[in-house]
């Protein structure tokens, strides 16, 4: 992933946010050091971004869609209420026992429940609202993955969606994933069951509320 910001301006930001616990350090540390794809980590400035997210929506039933080390999964637990529950889905074995070992380590890790297998068919088959989603998984899905958690979702609930920028390759689509992330950049941005504003974080944030 590139940066829409100079590294300069990067670290200034992520000095001037405060840290996360120790816990997500390590958990840091260790998928840059022993994962395929460490940049897929959220990282301090989003993960403080969706702790403090949740925090002001105060969700009962948040749903996450790819887990990959779980510090996403954590960040939000550690803003849910004590009542508050996370259920995070992945079909990735390897990042299962990485993710659910530290869910067993963290403090907030009862909170969470990890769901393999097909993502839509986890959505479905809720029987409550949900209140606060993030999505951060294949590229491609997004769209089934944000029609099926919209349809789910309460009204004023809030959708994020990560990666959605792809590094500045929306404004000329080359490959599936530009394509896939553009076109629905492009619907919601004209969606009236929803207001939204997609915010210049990292690699771009679709910030979505669904509407009352």
């Amino acid at each position: 992933m590139l940066s829409l910001v100079s590294e300069e301006i990067e670290a200034y930001s992520k000095r001037h946010t405060q840290a996360e616990p120790e816990q997500l350090q390590k958990l840091m540390a260790f998928t840059y050091e022993q994962m395929e794809l460490p940049q897929m980590l959220t990282g301090r400035l989003e993960g403080r971004l969706l702790k403090l997210l949740v925090q002001l929506v105060q969700p009962t039933l948040i749903v996450e869609v790819g887990t990959f080390t779980g510090y996403s999964a954590l960040s939000m637990a550690e803003g849910l209420p004590e009542d508050g529950r996370l259920i995070t889905c992945d079909n990735d074995p390897d990042v299962q026992k990485v993710a659910q070992r530290a869910f067993d380590e963290s403090p907030y890790g009862n909170k969470i429940e990890l769901k393999m297998g097909e993502a839509i068919e986890t959505i479905q088959q809720l029987d409550e609202a949900i209140d606060f989603s993030f999505i951060d998984a294949d590229k491609v899905m997004y769209t089934k993955y944000y029609e099926a958690i919209l349809a789910k979702t309460r009204p004023g609930g809030v959708i994020l969606l990560d990666n959605m920028l792809q590094s500045g390759h929306v404004l000329s689509p080359q490959d599936d994933q530009a394509r896939a992330i553009h076109q629905l950049n492009e619907m919601i941005s004209t969606d009236n069951r929803v207001e939204n504003v997609l915010l210049t974080v990292r690699d771009g944030v679709q910030f979505v509320r669904k509407r009352e």
